[in-house]
């Protein structure tokens, strides 16, 4: 792995974010009944995050010499709350798996300043996915 392939998986993490931004904002609005009210809070916090999360990305890709990526993948539509609440930890799941990867790539590569970046990042993911597994009783 090189800094050019490194850049290019933070650009594909980049992306990802712009997928959980633009799946949380359609959550938020459209997920509805009683036994969500609690973890609608939950997912603007999240949506919060997620928004810090791509400006953190952006801008390491940024301090590595590297452009960031303004592409959002194809979002999944999910109106139902139990099925939008999967979707959320599927892909939340596949970030804190990504975060983890990235920080031992950035340590690999001597770049330590980014590892740091990167583990807030890593840790408010892992918060998400138990966030979610709650909501969903698992």
């Amino acid at each position: 792995m090189d800094t050019e392939g490194f850049i290019a998986l933070l650009n594909e993490d980049l992306e990802s974010e712009y997928r959980s931004i633009v799946q949380y904002v359609q959550h938020t609005a459209t997920i509805k009944g009683a036994e969500y009210l609690s973890i609608i809070e939950e997912l603007r916090q999240h949506l919060g995050q997620e928004l810090d999360h791509a400006s953190t990305l952006a801008g390491q890709i940024d301090f590595l010499g590297g452009v960031p990526s303004v592409r959002v993948p194809e979002v999944p539509v999910a109106t139902d709350g139990a099925d939008a609440l999967r979707l959320d930890l599927e892909l939340e799941q596949e970030q804190l798996r990504r975060y983890r990867e990235r920080v031992e790539q950035a340590q690999e590569l001597g770049l330590s300043d980014v590892a740091e970046a990167l583990r807030p990042l890593l840790q408010q993911t892992q918060d998400h996915v138990m966030d979610l597994q709650t909501a969903l009783g698992k």
